[in-house]
């Protein structure tokens, strides 16, 4: 039976597909920009004419439906968010990353795909249903284990987004340890190396730009968490000075208050200044990662 000729692309098809891949790739720079651009046109008349960015910046008073004096300070929603991020990825990144390296160098058979498949079911779990979770279970455990007046804090809200980011870690981590080749390991055991000295020494060294990605990712899904925080941190506005301290986030505050201003007036402006700030903090960590990786490269 003869072989069926490979299937080519026409010549006149060629430029086509190639102009669909060029607009795909464009697409996804458009989108961003225009997402960018709908946000500040939003808040620009109020940042440009009449925010005081100083007290934007360094004052913990947050008043912005005052009726006498309206103040729009935002450092305690900064550092809740902070704190909360920081916080999660302590516990997230051991977990994530350990987790990763088990699946990829340790399981073998039906306990990697059933660790797989649970950890994308965890993956899976609706923000809002770990915000029940933060609310009606960690609550009443963190309030009786560490005698706290309300469990509803940072170390509540931190532990959420530490098991929300950890699903993302492993598999970004696990891909990033399958791509190294298989000869790394093979080299390294000939030299006498233990599996943990081919992980430890050979593995992850190999594949630390996508274990970096894999925890920047982790970063910014933490970043932008919006109602688990919102159920599980407390909603108060002040500086932590410890992991029981309640507080108030940045994207928690834009889905608390944004249904309760009158389009723009200045409360929705600072609102979307606020989206501004979260944008900017987002491509920072996006661009200090960016460097970090090609600092490794060389």
């Amino acid at each position: 039976m003869a072989s069926r000729p490979p299937f080519r692309l026409g010549p006149a098809l060629e430029p086509l597909i190639e102009a669909v891949v060029h607009i795909c790739g464009f697409s996804a720079v458009f989108f961003v920009f225009a997402i960018f651009w709908f946000v500040f046109r939003e808040g620009a008349d109020l940042l440009v004419h009449h925010l005081d960015l100083r007290q934007f910046f360094t004052s913990i008073e947050w008043y912005p439906s005052s009726q006498s004096n309206v103040r729009y300070g935002a450092l305690a929603l900064i550092a809740g968010t902070g704190s909360v991020t920081i916080l999660s990825m302590a516990i997230a990144v051991p977990f994530g990353l350990g987790g990763a390296i088990y699946v990829s160098e340790f399981c073998s058979g039906k306990t990697r795909e059933t660790l797989k498949v649970v950890i994308e079911l965890l993956a899976a779990i609706p923000s809002v249903v770990w915000g029940f979770i933060g609310l009606m279970v960690l609550n009443p455990i963190l309030r009786d284990l560490f005698d706290a007046p309300m469990g509803l804090n940072v170390l509540n809200g931190a532990l959420l987004l530490a098991l929300m980011s950890v699903p993302i870690m492993v598999s970004i981590g696990e891909d990033a340890l399958k791509a190294v080749p298989d000869s790394y390991r093979e080299a390294a055991e000939a030299m006498g190396a233990t599996r943990w000295q081919v992980v430890w020494r050979v593995l992850v060294p190999a594949a630390r730009n996508g274990l970096l990605a894999a925890v920047l990712l982790g970063v910014g899904r933490a970043i932008g968490e919006t109602m688990a925080v919102l159920m599980a941190t407390g909603h108060a506005v002040h500086i932590p000075h410890s992991p029981l301290d309640s507080v108030r986030t940045l994207t928690a505050t834009i889905a608390a208050e944004l249904g309760e201003t009158s389009q723009g007036g200045d409360h929705y402006q600072v609102l979307f200044v606020i989206g501004m700030l979260l944008f900017s903090m987002t491509f920072i960590t996006n661009l200090t990662a960016d460097l970090i990786v090609k600092g490794v490269r060389r």
